[in-house]
């Protein structure tokens, strides 16, 4: 099984407001260390809200790890409403959300398996970087 690990964000700048959604893979090793950074993925998604930005960025990823032809996602977020949607402890209850939650859980069974969890947002800054970047990038 090829295993990657995945740090997401999105960011909206005004809430709503422009933004985007990213995400940086890095590789493991057999006993889950993890190694270097294989692969970005960002979107713009133009005006919309930090929620939706946070979507966008589990998506993108998911994506590009598919591409890769990785069979196993540990994903980690710094968004604990998504992390606790994804898992089932939360209902989705706004229907754009829903909408882009449904992408996920489409992308999501086409994996061997893949998990969520929550980080603190120190431990999600390269994300972070690159959906400012993006952000920036639209300037």
């Amino acid at each position: 099984m090829k295993k990657i690990r995945m740090y997401a964000d999105g960011g909206s700048r005004g809430n709503p407001g422009p933004a985007a959604g990213a995400a940086v893979l890095f590789a493991l090793s057999e006993n889950g260390e993890q190694g270097e950074r294989v692969a970005d993925a960002a979107k713009y998604i133009g005006i919309d809200t930090n929620n939706q930005a946070e979507y966008t960025g589990i998506i993108v990823g998911l994506q590009k790890a598919l591409d890769l032809g990785y069979d196993e996602v540990d994903v980690r977020l710094d968004s604990e409403l998504a992390v606790k949607q994804l898992n089932g402890i939360y209902r989705v209850k706004n229907p754009e959300i829903a909408k882009r939650f449904l992408e996920v859980h489409n992308l999501r069974t086409k994996f061997h398996k893949v998990t969520f969890s929550h980080v603190f947002r120190e431990q999600n800054t390269a994300a972070d970087a690159l959906v400012n970047k993006t952000l920036d990038d639209q300037k």
